[in-house]
């Protein structure tokens, strides 16, 4: 699919939350090293993945709204292999499954009135919070290159970067993408001061990108964090803007570090999230892609839907 058929770029569309937040603390089911991808690893996994989709994709049929079905390999590139126990090639069987499970999910819930987009998920290399050790843009587009191989070849429409925290490894997983021919979306996280865990402003990163990959990103997002952490650094008018086109945020207003550090969940405020989105979406129309991340589940994404995309 080239980046310019992405229906999502045309019209709104949903995608889902936090996805390991809920499966943790409101199903109670553990994740080891906050692997999603461990799911699928289980029957009673693969039930509680499914019903987690099915709900978003009632959601979608509910509002006449496309959606992007996230594949839950977030934490499932080559390095994660060892800490899960798993060999590579074992990881890559898995990869594939998440996509054959969306692809099925696709088959029995996508219309034309309510299209589904499958998305293969990346993660970044390390923590999501940190930077840690920033890689180059070779050694980037390497390590990313075997998860993008596996994502694409079973059947992913596109990928997203997802959490990414510097411009080094964000611009390589563009080209391991572009060497693939594959469509990307590349998400930020950013810190309370609206920057990037390694400091740049966004403004500068998306600059950055484009301009080491001739603006092949589809277009990029804002993830794990909250509307107030970044929403004063998105210029009104201003060109870079109009690439971001979507936004999964933190349910909670707290920093990365304050999150890193809780044993309770913080779902925050349903209905004052779905006001701020609402007001992202008066300032930016071009925002299209609506979902969640950490703390969000259904309940988030749903006022966000009816706050943004209902009359």
């Amino acid at each position: 699919m080239p980046p310019a058929m992405l229906p999502q770029l045309d019209r709104p569309f949903l995608t889902d939350g936090g996805l390991e937040t809920d499966i943790l603390f409101n199903r109670g089911i553990d994740l080891p090293h906050f692997a999603s991808i461990t799911l699928l690893q289980s029957e009673e996994g693969r039930r509680a993945l499914d019903d987690y989709f099915r709900g978003f994709l009632e959601l979608a049929r509910r509002t006449g709204t496309g959606f992007i079905l996230e594949s839950a390999t977030w934490r499932a590139s080559r390095d994660w292999a060892e800490p899960l126990g798993m060999s590579p090639d074992e990881l890559d069987a898995l990869n594939r499954e998440a996509i054959a499970m969306l692809l099925r999910l696709r088959q029995a819930h996508g219309s034309a009135a309510t299209p589904v987009v499958v998305s293969g998920c990346i993660g970044p290399r390390g923590d999501g919070y940190e930077p840690g050790r920033v890689m180059s843009v070779n050694e980037a587009e390497t390590y990313h290159a075997r998860q993008a191989g596996v994502l694409t070849d079973a059947g992913a429409d596109m990928l997203t970067a997802i959490t990414m925290t510097n411009v080094p490894e964000a611009v390589g997983v563009t080209r391991a993408a572009q060497a693939l021919g594959a469509p990307v979306a590349i998400s930020f996280t950013v810190e309370t001061d609206g920057r990037l865990p390694a400091g740049d402003r966004l403004a500068d990163a998306v600059a950055a990108i484009d301009r080491a990959t001739g603006t092949y990103p589809a277009y990029y997002m804002i993830n794990c964090a909250h509307p107030t952490h970044f929403a004063s650094s998105l210029e009104d008018g201003a060109e870079w803007t109009s690439r971001v086109r979507g936004v999964r945020a933190n349910a909670s207003r707290c920093s990365h570090a304050e999150l890193d550090a809780m044993t309770e969940l913080d779902a925050g405020d349903p209905a004052e999230l779905a006001a701020q989105h609402r007001e992202l979406r008066r300032r930016f129309p071009g925002l299209t892609v609506l979902g969640g991340c950490c703390g969000t589940d259904l309940r988030h994404v749903t006022a966000i839907a009816e706050a943004c995309l209902t009359g």
